[in-house]
Parts: C-alpha cells; sequence; structure tokens
C-alpha cells in the first residue's frame, strides 16, 4: 500500500484523536504531509505539542488540541475548534484507545466503563458532532481504529474485546445512515503494533497464552496510517462496505 502522495488533501482538514503516539500520531503526520489541515487531540499537552511539531505544515496547519474524550464536552469541543480553526472538516479518524486488562472476575467497573468510555462512547460523540458539518459540505470519511479484538475475545481484555466488537456495529450502521449524504465510515483493524501497548502487549500476551511463541514481527504504525490517510484521499465515490483487515504478519493473531 503505497502512501497518500503530497498534496493530495490540499484544502481539506481532518480531526485525529490519539494523535499524540502510536497510531493516531503517524495517522497526523500522514495527512499533514498530504497537505491536509490537522487537528491533533490528545489528552498529554506536552506529547501532543511534540507530535504537532514533527508534523509537516506544507499545504495545510496544524493545531494540539488536548483533550479527555471520556468527558462529552470535551469530545464536542474538538470538533467545534477544529471547524472553528479550519472553517470544515472532512475527516474523522477516531484512534484513541484506553484498555483495562484482567479477568472478568478481577476487571473493575471503573475500568469496564473508562474503557467503553474513550474506546466506543467517544467516537459516537466525535461522529454525532462531525457528521452536520460533513452533511452540509455534501460529504466526509470517518475513520474508527478497531484491533483484531474486535473480530476475536481474548483472555484479560475483555472491556477492550467488548469495545471494539462494539464499534463495528457502530461502524456500519454509521455508513448505512451517511452513504445517502455522501459519508463514508470504515472500520479497520490492525494487528499487533510496535507500540507496546494495551492487551496485546507482550507482558499481556504471556499472561493470556503462556504457550504461545511470541510474535517476531510487527506493524509500524505507519502502515497502517498510510492505509488510512490513502482511504481518505480516494474518490468519494470508493465505498467500502465492510471493515478492512489491515495485512499482519505471520504469527500474529
Amino acid at each position: 500500500m503505497s502512501e497518500a502522495g503530497n498534496g493530495v488533501l490540499q484544502g481539506r482538514a481532518a480531526l485525529v484523536t490519539g494523535a499524540s503516539s502510536g497510531l493516531g500520531r503517524a495517522t497526523a503526520i500522514a495527512l499533514a504531509k498530504a497537505g491536509a489541515a490537522v487537528s491533533l487531540v490528545a489528552r498529554s499537552a506536552e506529547e501532543l505539542e511534540s507530535a504537532r511539531e514533527e508534523a509537516p505544515t506544507t499545504g495545510g496547519r496544524t493545531l494540539a488540541l488536548p483533550m479527555d474524550l471520556a468527558r462529552e464536552d470535551d469530545a464536542i469541543r474538538a470538533v467545534e475548534q477544529t471547524v472553528e480553526a479550519f472553517g470544515r472538516i472532512d475527516a474523522l479518524v477516531n484512534a484513541a484507545g484506553t484498555d483495562a486488562p484482567g479477568r472478568v472476575e478481577e476487571l473493575s467497573v471503573e475500568g469496564w466503563d473508562l474503557t467503553l468510555s474513550v474506546n466506543l462512547r467517544a467516537p459516537f460523540l466525535l461522529s454525532k458532532a462531525a457528521f452536520p458539518h460533513m452533511r452540509k459540505a455534501g460529504g466526509g470519511t470517518i475513520v474508527n481504529v478497531s484491533s483484531v479484538a474486535g473480530k476475536k475475545g481474548w483472555a484479560n481484555a475483555s472491556a477492550y474485546c467488548a469495545s471494539k466488537f462494539g464499534l463495528t456495529g457502530f461502524t456500519e450502521a454509521l455508513a448505512d445512515e451517511g452513504k445517502e449524504h455522501g459519508i463514508r465510515a470504515i472500520v479497520v483493524y490492525p494487528g499487533a503494533m510496535a507500540t507496546n501497548w494495551g492487551a496485546f502487549s507482550p507482558e499481556v500476551r504471556r499472561q493470556s497464552e503462556p504457550n504461545r511463541a511470541p510474535a517476531t514481527r510487527v506493524l509500524a504504525p505507519e502502515r497502517v496510517a498510510d492505509f488510512i490517510a490513502w482511504f481518505i484521499a480516494s474518490p468519494p465515490e470508493f465505498v467500502l462496505t465492510e471493515g478492512i483487515i489491515v495485512p499482519i504478519e505471520e504469527g500474529l493473531p
């Protein structure tokens, strides 16, 4: 998969959550490289500013928005400030995520609620806020980042899996509602990435599957980010009705 070329997103604006690290950061950089104006959203102001400075600004501007997406007001405000700064929002990438590892009998209600709030409720809130702007503009693209944990349940990751399975259903419903307005929605299922985070970190995987040989190769976040940027830059009539499984290396889940 080749990355979106420079300038192909000139004049368009995107909002990327989880943009301070990992896939969110790589996606924000890829979209900025393609010429889009990009709002970077995450909790850590310092890490967010570092990511914003790394993003190329050719053809567009970048905006750092420290927000806690577990808060409804912050999610709505992220969309409003993006539209205020750039005059539009053409793409929304929900890449922020959190996890509360642990077996069901040990998992706290607070951990469960926080995981679903960030991984599922926040994409709903952001999509709800962005949808009217995209409809008014005649179209847009929403990318929800799931995981292989959205296709198969794993021990020690019940909250994470539940949130990612739910994200699939939400995205399919969103795509069905958006098609008459030119709004595309897609869910992306990356395999294990080189971020050492969450339910598929080496330590958690060792606990859930102690007899499984460790994966020797993982996806670079930039590979997945390139796919996301390519899809956003693709012609509006190019509609994928099913979630995309980003190719993963042999030996990964």
